[in-house]
């Protein structure tokens, strides 16, 4: 099999996403009505009318963003046939979109996903005083030094509290950083001078993906155990790991580490592409995850699902 399924995360959110979808698809508008009504919120409103900022909350754009990825989904398999059990070789999702990912694997229902992303948006961003933590992207340097500097920031500072770590591995000399705001700022100008050509403060709530994020890590221990997970239809390619996992127990476990670790998405693109995957069709919003494709894996492209003229080119294709 050579096509994997892969699933947006935070970032990609936008208003008026999903709203096409809604207003041109039966099966996305019932994706939409469950993830409302397990949540007890109509949030199906904000994110087609906004206001941006209550969507851009952290709380509210993590399960949006996995709505309008199972609404694709959902709209393929009723409109194109789309079996990812058949169709699939590995589902894989960045940060929020693991859980995404396990959704459309069948692993999560739809309406615990959203409970679980509501949860685990709220916990990020109670994990630490607004102000105190930051990230960066560090552009045109490699994870191994970008990894480096940020260890060597926190070091410097000589404070217990500080932290710094890679957060994410992007892919395309694309690394981003996390932790304390002073050593993110730090690990910035190091980077700098190991040759990055960039470092740029992130726009975000919260310093995810570092040991700041502890507290939320544990509150989703304690979520994850009373959540019914089943194996996935499809090997997951889990991010802490950048390797397939079918287990239910440990799907348990890598969600949690995934909170405080690293997301490894360089390594788990170019590990399905090692695996014989030539093209990674991503679900959702936005274009981020199939930008970062023709990056990191020369003989693979990607392919964005996420508009109704998506679903017809991909019925076209699909169809010869």
């Amino acid at each position: 099999m050579t096509t994997a399924f892969v699933f947006p995360g935070q970032g990609s959110q936008a208003v008026g996403m999903g709203k096409a979808l809604s207003e041109s698809f039966e099966p996305a508008r019932r994706v939409f009505a469950e993830v409302d009504d397990a949540l007890s919120q109509k949030l199906s409103s904000l994110m087609f009318e906004g206001p941006e900022a209550d969507l851009t909350l952290t709380a509210n754009a993590q399960p949006a963003l996995m709505a309008v990825s199972m609404a694709v989904l959902r709209v393929l398999e009723a409109e194109a046939g789309l079996d990812l059990a058949r169709d699939a070789a590995f589902v894989a999702g960045h940060s929020l979109g693991e859980y995404s990912a396990l959704a459309a694997a069948g692993s999560l229902s739809i309406a615990d996903t959203a409970r679980l992303l509501r949860l685990r948006g709220d916990a990020m961003q109670k994990a630490v005083p607004p102000g105190k933590g930051a990230m960066a992207a560090i552009l045109g340097l490699e994870f191994g030094p970008v990894a480096a500097a940020a260890t060597e920031a926190a070091r410097r500072l000589h404070l217990e509290a500080a932290v710094c770590q890679a957060a994410n591995d992007n892919g395309g000399g694309q690394v981003v950083i996390s932790g304390t705001k002073e050593a993110v700022e730090l690990a910035i100008e190091l980077a700098k001078a190991a040759g990055a050509k960039r470092g740029v403060l992130l726009p975000v709530s919260a310093p995810f993906h570092c040991a700041l994020m502890a507290p939320a890590a544990d509150a989703m221990r304690e979520a994850l155990a009373r959540a019914t997970i089943l194996p996935p239809k499809v090997p997951l390619v889990a991010n802490v790991l950048a390797s397939p996992i079918t287990d239910p127990e440990d799907i348990r476990v890598r969600l949690v580490e995934q909170v405080t670790g690293t997301v490894r998405w360089r390594e788990s693109v170019a590990y399905m592409a090692e695996h014989g995957v030539t093209t990674f069709y991503e679900l959702g919003a936005g274009k981020v995850l199939s930008g970062l494709v023709k990056r990191i894996a020369a003989t693979a492209h990607g392919v964005s699902i996420g508009a109704p003229a998506d679903i017809e080119t991909f019925k076209t294709a699909r169809n010869g």
